[in-house]
């Protein structure tokens, strides 16, 4: 219970640092899209460093989740960020749940609990396979760095742009809270001179500058609604494959239980697309998706 209240608090304060974040974000020059200066001319605006101090409030609880419980029941509740993001928007835009909306919120909550109840998600023994953990985790970062070297060409479709940015920081955050679980075994075994001495600490912190970028563009490039489903879909997913991957964590595997686990991930993706195309969510910048159809290749 504590590991899922731990999770839910995470995905709240990042709900709703997201929201703060992209409200800011759609007011940064164009001209630093997908470069470190984006952030040197975010951090300037008190909205944007509030939702950063969510985000980082969010991480910080999301790590203590990692710490205690297994990434594959960590990861699908912190998909629930998207929630509060919801309530958050709907409170500012005044605008009613409807079917949609609804529909979205019941798919997501109901994903969640069947993937959870089904799978029933726990720890076990860490691979000592190397090369295999090398393997996966280049496969999930060079995923990554493939969809924003795409997003940075496809410059006239703002939307695709949006989306290919949102899921290639999901994919970065996804690996980074599984360097995270690993970090925290290090202290629980070593204390600080372990954790100082291994190389996660430091990749934590590179990717994470990354994934802040990469996020920040697709925030300043186009409304929330079409990066941040995107981004709350990959995050999981790609937590869950390196959870059972090399972190050892253990699904039941019975027909009748795979069964259910992948109807409950399907619907926790299909209630991110519902939740996130709600017209309650920020409409972001509309005057800026015109300026860059006008900006070349």
């Amino acid at each position: 219970m504590t590991v899922i209240l731990l999770a839910l608090g995470a995905a709240c304060c990042l709900g709703l640092g997201f929201v703060f974040q992209q409200a800011a974000a759609q007011h940064a020059p164009m001209k630093d899209f997908l470069s470190v200066r984006l952030l040197l001319d975010l951090v300037r605006m008190p909205l944007w460093l509030a939702g950063i101090g969510l985000m980082v409030v969010g991480m910080a609880l999301g790590a203590m989740a990692l710490g205690m419980g297994d990434i594959t029941l960590v990861e699908p509740l912190l998909a629930t960020n998207l929630l509060f993001a919801m309530a958050l928007s709907r409170r500012l835009t005044r605008q009613r749940l409807g079917r949609s909306g609804w529909a979205g919120l019941w798919l997501l909550a109901g994903g969640v609990t069947a993937f959870i109840v089904a799978g029933r998600p726990q720890g076990g023994q860490r691979s000592t396979d190397h090369l295999w953990q090398w393997l996966i985790m280049g496969m999930v970062l060079g995923t990554a760095l493939l969809l924003a070297a795409v997003a940075k060409r496809e410059r006239v479709h703002v939307s695709l742009e949006a989306a290919l940015l949102g899921v290639a920081a999901g994919l970065i955050y996804g690996l980074q809270d599984a360097l995270t679980r690993i970090s925290g075994e290090h202290f629980g075994q070593g204390g600080w001179s372990a954790l100082v001495t291994s190389w996660q600490p430091y990749a934590i912190v590179v990717l994470g500058v990354l994934a802040l970028v990469l996020v920040q563009s697709a925030f300043e490039s186009a409304p929330l609604r079409l990066s941040l489903p995107a981004l709350t879909a990959a995050q999981p997913l790609a937590g869950i494959a390196c959870g059972v991957g090399f972190l050892g964590d253990q699904l039941r595997v019975t027909p009748g239980a795979l069964a259910w686990e992948v109807a409950g991930i399907v619907a926790v993706v299909a209630g991110i697309v519902l939740i996130g195309s709600h017209p309650a969510m920020p409409p972001g910048a509309g005057r800026r998706e015109s300026v860059r159809e006008l900006q070349p290749h």
